[in-house]
């Protein structure tokens, strides 16, 4: 294992409060930059040192993709609403005032995240068991409490709920004896996946509280840890303070014969540049862990094949396995980031047909929606009439995974509840969805 570094800088935290600084380096006007931090009261924002001085081209800014993946536009939201907070940002009126405002914009943005979440909380003698879903019988999601920020927050995350300070919008736990008691009443959970928020903001102390436990539940067989550190604080792996107890972690996981599976998110090949990418993959790979890549596909930052071909090949190079293209979620500012589902076929299919068959462990375009996660497979024409083909690669029915499925072609169509079946009165995982909502 590569000893760690020394002489690191420190990870320093750039929020709302310095937006009109960080503002300056761009192009754009004092009304345009008030509108931005008008955005900025009700989407959150939060970015570090690293991804302001080593990943964002600021003499493209604000069309630079990595500007646009962290700081937010003014058009992100209906103008009125823009305006409206705008003025009072103007007026310094008091930031109860701000806030309350910033809510009701907040409350437009449905469907809500909090919802999404809280329809998968299992439970234990019919009590809800708070931080965790299972939405599918082998995948257990857990979210540690001091997980729920992260290095930077994406504009486009459908989790942006978790992170605008409202207690009641906060989906997380610490007790780790209730998921251990879960697990050992559900034996056919095999994965559990560490997400939030990101785990990889938490120091090694505060992750092996979470982590080893794992190691003693027998049926476990993988242990994912859902991140965008690799992207956003690479120094987490090599030269942060405890980066070689973190490894040590990681290997102490595989030793206990499981699989550690690094969930990495990259959104652009930009994220893979600097050499400190790549010295913290060597090391993450080194300590046994394998990595899966994954990202969704987001207008205006990556909705180009030659930018996922590009990253695939390059992650490949590197040691990890491409996995995930996502669909963007419908919640938050989808209307903005949204790729209509035939274009992301078409982005996908292209950057697909470019890369040599060790790419292609990649699946996509995938909604992870209410039954399952459903793959876009196709555009094609049965009967004289045109149609998406589809199937769902993971659901809450395990009896519908891998059927094929169709639905009416609409160009226009963005998510899963924007298509109409084809040749059938409703899609194969209507009646078991609505009886698990109804029995939820």
């Amino acid at each position: 294992m590569i000893l760690n570094q020394a002489g690191t800088r420190r990870f320093k935290a750039y929020t709302s409060k310095h937006l009109e600084e960080l503002l300056q380096r761009t192009e754009l006007d004092e009304a345009q930059r008030l509108k931005v931090r008008a955005v900025a009261t009700v989407l959150p924002f939060r970015t570090n040192a690293y991804v302001v001085d080593e990943l964002i081209d600021w003499s493209a800014a604000p069309d630079d993709p990595i500007y646009r993946l962290v700081f937010p536009q003014a058009d992100m939201l209906p103008a009125p609403d823009v305006d409206r907070l705008a003025d009072l940002l103007k007026a310094e009126a008091p930031n109860a005032e701000i806030q309350a405002e910033a809510n009701k914009v907040r409350m437009k943005l449905n469907p809500h995240p909090a919802g999404q979440l809280s329809l998968n909380v299992p439970r234990i003698d019919m009590e809800p068991v708070p931080g965790m879903q299972h939405k599918y019988p082998e995948t257990v999601l857990f979210f540690p409490k001091q997980g729920q920020t992260c290095h930077a927050y994406c504009t486009y995350c459908f989790r942006w709920a978790q992170f605008v300070g409202d207690a009641d919008l906060k989906f997380a736990s610490d007790d780790v004896g209730q998921l251990l008691s879960y697990l050992r009443a559900h034996p056919e959970v095999t994965s559990v996946l560490l997400t939030g928020g990101d785990p990889m903001i938490m120091g090694e102390s505060v992750l092996r509280r979470y982590v080893e436990p794992l190691l003693e539940v027998g049926q476990l067989e993988s242990i994912r840890i859902g991140t965008k550190s690799l992207a956003y604080w690479p120094q987490r792996f090599t030269t942060d303070p405890d980066a070689d107890d973190t490894l040590r972690l990681f290997e102490q996981v595989q030793a206990a014969g499981k699989n550690l599976a690094f969930m990495a998110h990259f959104s652009h090949p930009r994220e893979l540049d600097s050499p400190l990418v790549s010295q913290a993959v060597s090391r993450i790979i080194s300590s046994g862990a394998t990595i899966r890549t994954q990202a969704p596909l987001i207008r205006s930052i990556n909705d180009d094949p030659e930018v996922w071909s590009s990253m695939w090949r390059r992650q490949l190079g590197m040691g990890m396995i491409p996995y995930y293209m996502f669909v963007e979620r419908d919640t938050g500012p989808q209307d903005y980031f949204a790729v209509p589902l035939a274009q992301a076929y078409e982005v996908f299919r292209d950057a697909y047909a470019s890369v040599s068959g060790l790419c292609r462990t990649v699946r996509g375009p995938s909604m992870s929606a209410t039954p399952g996660k459903v793959c876009v497979d196709g555009v094609t024409e049965i009967a004289g009439q045109k149609v998406f083909v589809l199937h769902l690669i993971q659901a809450r029915d395990p009896s519908l995974v891998g059927r094929p499925f169709f639905a009416h072609y609409d160009p226009r169509a963005v998510w899963l509840t924007d298509l109409r079946p084809a040749f059938a009165d409703r899609f194969p995982f209507e009646t078991a969805v609505q009886d698990a909502l109804l029995s939820a």
